[in-house]
C-alpha cells in the first residue's frame, strides 16, 4: 500500500499509509480518543477526525480547550440543540446555527414562540441525546441530491442556502436521524459536550433582512469544562446587573422613547451632566494639544456626498431631504465640512498641521434589529478630528493621536489593544494611495513599539486604519479610537496648501475619533463603572442627608456653600429616616453623603459618609470640598500600570 509522510505539530515525521484516518493515526500513536484531541489541521485546513489522509503534509492536533477547539465545540452543540427541537417541535423548519464569540446561535422559524420554559426542556432532552454519544458522521452529496433531501424534508430554508451554492458536491453531517447541511468540522461524537447552557431567545430576520422573515433565535453557550461554564454564566449575571439601559433607568440618566423614536437618546439632566463633564474634558485637552474647536451643518447638499463617494458607498445609512428642490443628506460624517474649511482660504506650507476638532452630531440609518440603549442609535455625536498636514509631517500626526488615545484609555481606567485594518473590497483611490497610507499606519505603530494585529479587508471606504479596543472591567472588548489616513479625498476635494517652491502640494488628511460615539462611549462607561463613576465623572458628587427638619436651615447653608466652590451636590430634606436616605443614595451610587444633625450644626461641619458604607470624621465644608477636588485630580492623572497597553 502507498506511504505518505506526515509532519506532527510537535516536528515528528510519521510513515503511514494512504487513505488512514486522524483518528486511526491517533490510535496508532497510542493518544486515547477520550481526551482532548476532537479535530485535526491539515496542511492549515479543520477538519473531522474522521477525514482521511491522502498525501504528505502538515497535521496539527485541535484540542477541545483551544480556540478553534471551542468553536468546533459550539458549533456542535448548535447541531445537537436543533436535533433536540426537531424532536420536541412538530413543524419547525431549522435554517443556520454557528458558533459565535463565547457561544452559539440557531434560527427556527416555528408558529408558537419558545418560552424559557421550552429551553429547560430543550436542554434536557440535548442532555439525552449526549448522554447516547451519538457520533457526527460527515457524508459528501451532489448539491442535486442534497436539495431533493431537504425538499422532501421541507427544509425550505436550507434548499435555498443550496440553491445560492455554486459547488457542485456538499457536504452533511448525521447524528442519529438528524441531518445537517454543514462544511464542518465537528466533534467525533455528542459525549464530548460536557458543559452547555441554554441562555436566552430572540427575534431574527432571515438573512438579516427586515423584508423577510422574522426567526426565532435561541442562543446557548459551551465550554470545555463545568468550571469555565460557571465562570462564564457568572460573568453573564455579573453584566445583568452592570447593563446600562437598566443602570440608566435607575440612576435617571437617560431614556430611549418609542414615542419620539426608535434610536434616538433622550438626556435626562444627570445623563447630559456626565456628557457635559465629558465633553468639556475633551475640549480641554484638544485645545491644551493644538486643535480648533469647528462646527459644520446638520446637512450638506446631496452633490458633496456624491464628491466624496459616501453616496455610492453609504447611501444605505444616509437620511434624505429636498429643501427649495435641492436635495440634502443629513451627515453620517463630519469630514466635508472641516474639508470645506481647510478650502475657505490659501494656505502655506508653513500653517501645516492644521487639525480641526468637532463633537459632531450625525444621523445614520441603522436597522431597527440592531439597535441597543447607547450602544447601537440613529443620531449621536462623535468626537471627531480631521487633520491636514505635509506627507513629511504624517509619522509625527499619526503617533500624535496614538499617544492621545492612550492617554484617554489611561484616564477613564481602560485596558486596551490596537489592530490596523487594511484596504476593502468597496473602496475609494489609487493602489499607490492606499499603499502610502498603510504604511504610514504600520510604522507608526512600529515606532512607538505598540503591539497590534492586522484586521484584513477591514478599513474605511477611503483609507486603511488603526482601531484601538477597550477592554471593560469585564474584559468584554469595544470599539473606541480609529485613525484613517486618506490621500483620496484631498484628491477629490482639491485640497492644496503653498510649498516652499510656491507650488500648489496635496495635503494628507488624518479622520480620528478618540472616545469614537459619545453616546456609545457613554454606555460602555456605566457598564464599566457598574454605574458607580469615580468622583471626577459622577454626576452628583455628594448628596446633604439630614437627620431632622431642625437641620435644614444650616443645611440649606452647607448646600449653596458647596455650590459655590463646584461640588455637584444635591440635597435630601425629606422627613425620613437617616438610614433610608443613606441606603437610598447608595443605589443611586453616589460617592459621598453627608450628614447634618444638630452636631454637626453646633460645631459648623458635615459628617461624610461614602457609598462603600465608610464613615469618615466630621470635618469643615472647606475641608471637604480639598478632599473632592484632590480626588478628581488624582482619578484624572492616575497612572496605574494596570490601565496600560497588553504587551
Amino acid at each position: 500500500m502507498e506511504q505518505i509522510t506526515i509532519t506532527i505539530s510537535d516536528g515528528s515525521e510519521r510513515r503511514v499509509n494512504k487513505g488512514i484516518t486522524i483518528a486511526d493515526l491517533l490510535k496508532a500513536s497510542g493518544k486515547d480518543l477520550t481526551d482532548q484531541i476532537i479535530a485535526g489541521r491539515v496542511d492549515g485546513e479543520l477538519v473531522d477526525l474522521s477525514t482521511p489522509l491522502e498525501r504528505s503534509g502538515s497535521l496539527d492536533f485541535v484540542t477541545l480547550d483551544s480556540e478553534d477547539g471551542l468553536n468546533i465545540l459550539r458549533h456542535s452543540t448548535s447541531h445537537v440543540m436543533a436535533h433536540a427541537v426537531k424532536e420536541l417541535f412538530k413543524g419547525v423548519k431549522v435554517s443556520i446555527g454557528p458558533s459565535i464569540e463565547k457561544g452559539f446561535y440557531y434560527d427556527f422559524d416555528y408558529e408558537g414562540s419558545f418560552t424559557l420554559d421550552d429551553l429547560v426542556r430543550i436542554q434536557e432532552k440535548m442532555a439525552e441525546l449526549v448522554k447516547r454519544d451519538i457520533p457526527f458522521i460527515r457524508k459528501e452529496i451532489s448539491k442535486a441530491e442534497a436539495i431533493r433531501f431537504f425538499e422532501e424534508q421541507g427544509e425550505t430554508y436550507k434548499v435555498e442556502i443550496l440553491k445560492g451554492l455554486n459547488d457542485e458536491n456538499v457536504s452533511v453531517y448525521q447524528s442519529g436521524d438528524f441531518v445537517d447541511l454543514c462544511r464542518g468540522p465537528h466533534i467525533p461524537s455528542m459525549g464530548k459536550i460536557k458543559a452547555y447552557k441554554l441562555l436566552s431567545v430572540a427575534g431574527a430576520y432571515w438573512r438579516g433582512d427586515e423584508r423577510n422573515k422574522m426567526l426565532q433565535r435561541i442562543y446557548g453557550t459551551a465550554f470545555a469544562d463545568r468550571d469555565s461554564l460557571e465562570e462564564y454564566l457568572g460573568r453573564i449575571e455579573e453584566a445583568k446587573r452592570r447593563d446600562h439601559r437598566k443602570l440608566g433607568r435607575e440612576l435617571d440618566l437617560f431614556s430611549i422613547d418609542e414615542e419620539a423614536g426608535a434610536g434616538l437618546v433622550i438626556y435626562h439632566p444627570k445623563g447630559a451632566l456626565l456628557r457635559t463633564i465629558i465633553e468639556d474634558f475633551e475640549k480641554r485637552e484638544h485645545l491644551r494639544r493644538g486643535y480648533h474647536i469647528v462646527m459644520g451643518p446638520q446637512i450638506l447638499k446631496k452633490e458633496l456626498w456624491e464628491k466624496s463617494g459616501h453616496l455610492e458607498n453609504y447611501r444605505e445609512l444616509m437620511y434624505f431631504t429636498t429643501v427649495d428642490e435641492v436635495e440634502y443628506a443629513l451627515k453620517p460624517m463630519n469630514c466635508l465640512a472641516h474639508m470645506l474649511i481647510f478650502k475657505s482660504k490659501i494656505r502655506s506650507y508653513r500653517d501645516l498641521p492644521i487639525r480641526y476638532f468637532e463633537l459632531g452630531k450625525v444621523h445614520r440609518h441603522e436597522r431597527s434589529g440592531v439597535l441597543h440603549g447607547l450602544l447601537r442609535v440613529r443620531e449621536f455625536t462623535q468626537d471627531d478630528a480631521h487633520i491636514l498636514c505635509r506627507p513629511d509631517q504624517l509619522n509625527d500626526e499619526i503617533k500624535g493621536i496614538i499617544e492621545l488615545a492612550i492617554d484617554f484609555m489611561r484616564v477613564f481606567g481602560f485596558r486596551y489593544n490596537m489592530e490596523v485594518s487594511t484596504r476593502p473590497k468597496k473602496s475609494i483611490g489609487t493602489d499607490q494611495d492606499w499603499e502610502r497610507a498603510t504604511a504610514a499606519l504600520l510604522k507608526a505603530m512600529e515606532d512607538k513599539g505598540l503591539p497590534y494585529s492586522i484586521n484584513e479587508g477591514e478599513g474605511a471606504f477611503y483609507g486603511p486604519k488603526i482601531d484601538v479596543k477597550l477592554e471593560d472591567a469585564l474584559g468584554r472588548q469595544w470599539q473606541c479610537a480609529t485613525i484613517q489616513c486618506d490621500f483620496t479625498l484631498p484628491e477629490r476635494f482639491d485640497l492644496s496648501y503653498i510649498g516652499t517652491n510656491g507650488e500648489r502640494n496635496r495635503p494628507v488628511m488624518l479622520h480620528r475619533t478618540i472616545l469614537g460615539t459619545l453616546e456609545r462611549f457613554i454606555g460602555v462607561l456605566i457598564e464599566h463603572y457598574g454605574g458607580a463613576f469615580p468622583t471626577w465623572l459622577a454626576p452628583v458628587q455628594a448628596i446633604l442627608l439630614t437627620i431632622t427638619d431642625k437641620s435644614i436651615p444650616y443645611a440649606e447653608e452647607v448646600f449653596r456653600s458647596l455650590l459655590d466652590r463646584g461640588v455637584r451636590v444635591e440635597r435630601d430634606f425629606r422627613n425620613e429616616k437617616l438610614g433610608l436616605k443613606v441606603r437610598e443614595a447608595q443605589l443611586m451610587k453616589i460617592p459621598y453623603m453627608l450628614v447634618v444633625g444638630g452636631r454637626e450644626e453646633e460645631s459648623n461641619t458635615i459628617s461624610p459618609r461614602i457609598r462603600t458604607g465608610e464613615q469618615l470624621n466630621p470635618m469643615k465644608v472647606e475641608e471637604f470640598v480639598t478632599i473632592v477636588e484632590r480626588e478628581c485630580l488624582t482619578e484624572r492623572e492616575d497612572e496605574n500600570p494596570k490601565n496600560m497597553a497588553r504587551r
